[in-house]
């Protein structure tokens, strides 16, 4: 399991342009990424633009998820890419309720 320190979680984005605002130190949360779905380009992109459509393989993997001191989540990016959305899916498991960008810091 990869932890890293915080990540910035928003309730119920529709477009992942509303995981890079800014926002409130309350929404940072440790976490710790259960599992990695990585997905071709074409459907990465769906993805990001209606994060709240429900998703098959957020149910699959929604009970692996929690909300706890660390927020027990599934990133989900682009094939080939280090980046993606840290999800927390909804008591259904389909779509999402918290989601958070994710991006690898790089020591220079």
């Amino acid at each position: 399991m990869q932890t890293q320190e915080l990540a910035a979680f928003v309730r119920r984005p529709r477009r992942i342009e509303e995981l890079h605002g800014l926002h409130l130190v309350a929404n940072e949360h440790p976490f710790a990424i259960i599992k990695t779905v990585e997905l071709e380009k074409i459907d990465y992109q769906n993805f990001a633009t209606d994060l709240l459509a429900d998703r098959q393989y957020l149910e699959d993997y929604a009970e692996l998820c929690g909300i706890g001191d660390v927020w027990r989540s599934i990133l989900v990016r682009q094939i080939g890419r280090p980046d993606g959305v840290l999800v927390l899916p909804a008591e259904d498991g389909c779509h999402i309720e918290w989601a958070a960008y994710y991006q690898i810091l790089r020591a220079n």
